[in-house]
């Protein structure tokens, strides 16, 4: 996950008054897409996995206050939204569907979150300078004379702007809710992967030459203790360095091979998870199932403490 990632343009952590924090440390950069669960996939232990990538992870944890009667019914009526074409049937189609849109909540709520903040004058909009004033406007008013690394969020602000006009697809200077998504959420949007790409190298290239060499590639993700001895993951990575990430083996790595270090080929979580319900769920082997098949197994959809759930109270009440 880059600093461009941690920032979120600054805007995620800096809304109130044009607010600025230190910048916090720098964290792993490969843009995976996200998994639908912290949890393990390992339906033998458990089906928390199967129930935060079907419900997404908030919800999941709603779920997991209710009795099985009444996880039972919200679930029935979950059903009947997922099916989309009324047939009776939830097809892979149609469950991929679902999955990935409970996915994709987070990036919905934060931009909705933040709206307000920025669209000054609620036109359903926000335009760049709206954008600059609410998140600058203090320290640009100061010349960013009052922080005491003026440089770098000077350097911040020229990245925001240049962000956001790449966001901006039609360039009136103005971004709607959408352009206002792939600016907050570049790694989201195809047409945004060289924005990322390029703060990326620039987050990591020191000595200012365009490139990322050895030291700079390690240096970004580890900094030894003194008389520590390097740990065996960072020789591994000097390895992949030189024999993956340096395709070009010049000891260097650009924009390219920054990409597909940092963006590489995805795994579509939804889509195998999608097969995986309905695998263990479709008694007839159709490919598709029922809201019979599925209440017959909604414990693995959303029954997460469900068969303790009585256990589950006593030690709540308990607890209080």
């Amino acid at each position: 996950m880059s600093y461009m990632m941690m920032l979120l343009s600054l805007a995620s952590f800096c809304i109130l008054a044009g607010l600025v924090f230190a910048v916090p440390a720098q964290e792993k950069r490969i843009h995976h897409q996200a998994d639908l669960s912290d949890h393990a996939h390992n339906d033998a232990h458990g089906f928390q996995y199967d129930h935060e990538a079907f419900l997404g992870k908030e919800e999941a944890k709603t779920f997991d206050q209710l009795t099985p009667e009444e996880s039972k019914d919200k679930l029935a009526k979950i059903v009947d939204r997922i099916d989309t074409d009324k047939d009776g049937y939830v097809s892979h189609a149609e469950l991929h569907y679902w999955i990935k849109h409970r996915q994709r909540r987070y990036i919905k709520e934060n931009v909705n979150k933040h709206w307000n903040d920025y669209d000054k004058n609620q036109d359903g909009k926000i335009g760049w300078e709206e954008y600059k004033n609410t998140t600058y406007g203090y320290y640009l008013d100061q010349e960013f004379d009052d922080i005491e690394d003026k440089a770098t969020y000077k350097s911040m602000l020229t990245r925001d702007e240049r962000r956001f006009k790449t966001a901006d697809r039609d360039g009136d200077g103005i971004a709607t809710r959408e352009e206002f998504t792939a600016f907050l959420h570049p790694e989201e949007f195809d047409y945004m992967k060289d924005v990322v790409v390029q703060e990326t190298v620039e987050d990591i290239d020191k000595n200012g030459d365009g490139k990322i060499n050895l030291d700079e590639y390690i240096g970004d993700m580890y900094t030894p203790e003194n008389g520590e001895s390097e740990p065996e993951w960072v020789q591994t990575e000097r390895k992949h360095f030189s024999e993956i990430r340096d395709a070009n083996k010049d000891g260097f790595l650009d924009g390219s091979e920054v990409a597909h270090w940092i963006l590489p080929g995805e795994v579509d979580h939804a889509d195998n998870e999608a097969k995986h319900l309905i695998h263990e769920t479709d008694t007839d082997k159709d490919e598709k199932i029922t809201k019979k098949e599925i209440l017959a197994n909604w414990n693995m959809f959303v029954g997460s403490q469900a068969t303790n759930y009585g256990e589950d109270l006593t030690k709540r009440h308990d607890e209080l």
